[in-house]
This record gives structure tokens, sequence and C-alpha cells, in this order.
């Protein structure tokens, strides 16, 4: 895999092996896990939705206190990445956006940003899948709330506790007793016959999928408390590396024995519109 990298020894930016790419260990992306990043999915060389991605990567690094990217530059970067791996006819592509070399604490450095594009393949997508239910919670008032950070410790033992329950995904609350969102998703229920999904204000992050999804097919935003999941007779997940897919199983408590008509009507506007827009 060859990568694309900017900032303290690179410039403006170079593709290398990724055996060659180097950070300073003292870059605060590594120290304090102070950085943003977006995964998108590049198809045959072409990034789907890249535009709203860059979007959500300059909200998440101000709203995290760090100064915008350059937009330009990283879809450059993106570019040049995507075209050194002609190989890769589906790929993950992750832009990472750290604050540089900083201190070995919490204070910045206040010097150049690294910038990270690297791409790697795109599993496929299962049909249906599981989830389990977090033991803890997420807090919307928190300052990280909604931004997409390198902080992920908590998805990844949120995520690992699920892996050990068979399912592929942890759902969390949040403090205030909410439906939220998943590790690396977001999540729309069918209750009442009406399509919901976490308003931002629970603390979900704004995802991509999850935008389109309420675009190109319609739902409403509205706090789901955890206690009404019982009821709930249709669920999806939504997000880059699953586009819209179904869930069955919450726990052990099954939400239906097949994708409902809600869903499958979800599944075919996402995989029809997003097929004629790749920069929607």
């Amino acid at each position: 895999m060859r990568v694309w990298i900017a900032g303290a020894g690179y410039g403006r930016g170079a593709v290398l092996e990724e055996k060659d790419a180097r950070i300073p260990v003292v870059d605060h992306g590594i120290t304090v896990g102070d950085g943003v990043f977006e995964t998108v999915r590049a198809r045959h060389g072409r990034p789907f939705a890249l535009t709203r991605h860059l979007k959500r990567l300059a909200r998440s690094a101000t709203g995290l206190g760090m100064d915008e990217p350059d937009l330009e530059l990283v879809a450059d970067g993106v570019a040049r990445a995507v075209a050194a791996n002609p190989e890769m006819t589906d790929a993950r592509v992750r832009i990472t956006v750290t604050d540089g070399i900083g201190p070995l604490g919490s204070d910045r450095g206040g010097g150049e940003q690294t910038v990270i594009v690297a791409l790697g393949p795109f599993p496929g997508i299962p049909p249906h899948t599981n989830v389990a239910l977090a033991p803890w919670p997420r807090n919307e008032f928190g300052a990280l709330a909604g931004l997409k950070t390198t902080s992920y410790a908590d998805n990844v033992r949120a995520l690992a506790y699920a892996r050990d329950r068979g399912a592929t995904e942890a759902i969390f609350r949040n403090v205030s007793g909410n439906l939220c969102e998943g590790t690396g998703s977001n999540m729309f229920v069918v209750l009442d016959g009406r399509l919901l999904t976490p308003p931002l204000s629970a603390g979900p992050l704004a995802g991509i999928t999850r935008e389109l999804v309420l675009e190109w097919h319609g739902g409403e935003e509205e706090d789901v408390p955890m206690e009404r999941l019982p009821e709930i007779t249709e669920a999806f997940l939504t997000s880059t590396g699953r586009d819209v897919q179904p869930v069955l199983h919450i726990d052990d408590r099954r939400v239906s024995a097949q994708p409902g008509p809600i869903t499958l009507k979800a599944m075919a506007v996402f995989a029809e519109r997003s097929a004629a827009d790749l920069d929607p």
C-alpha cells in the first residue's frame, strides 16, 4: 500500500510506500489522541461523497479547537493516494489530521498539522446484522459529542464487548437514557409506524449516510427512549462501511425475522441514488 502524508518533513505532501511513512513520536495524535479523521469509500478510483466528508472533517477539527485543515490539500492527497493504489477497486480511504508535534501533555505545540491518507480494502457488507447494547453511556453534553476524533478508545472497548456477544456493532444510550449511536454507525428504528433516528442533540455523530437517508428517503429526528426499544418493529444501521444494513436482533431480542418494508425501501433508495451521484 502507498500512503500520502503531509506535515513535518513532508511539506505539501508526498506519496510513499507504507513502510517508508513516518511521523514523530511526539505527534499529538499519538500522545493524546488530538486529531480528527474521516473514512471515505472509493470504488474504481472514485471516492463517494468526498465533499460532505471534508466539510465534516473541518467541523470536527474546529470543534476540537484545531485549525481548520486545508481541504484542497486534503482532497489532493486523497486523489493522489487513490491513484497510487489502482489495485484497490473497492477501497477504505482513511483521512487523519492531527495537531502535529506537541508536548507530552495536553497543551498544544501550535505547529504544523500532520495529514495522512491511507487506504485498505473495503470488506463486503453482510445482508443483515445483530447488535448489542453497550453497558456504558455516551455523554451528549461532553466536549467531543458529535465530533469524529481519533480519541476512539471507548468505541474499541464497546465493539469488543459486542463481538464477545456475537454482534457486529455496539449501540450506546446517552446519559439522558435515550438511543444515541453505534461505535461507527447511526441507527434508525421504526416505532409506531414512523422511521426515527436520534437527533444530533442526543449526541450522535452527524453521519454522512444518515444525512443522505434522511434527504433521499425521509425519516424523523426524534429522541427514542431506551425503554421503548422492545416496541420497535424494524431497525437498521447506516455508515460508510455498512450503507443501509438491517438489524434483526438487539442483544437476544429479535426485532424482526427479516428486513422490513421500510428498511428495504431505504436500502433500495440509497443504492440507487448513491450509484447515480458520487458527490451528492
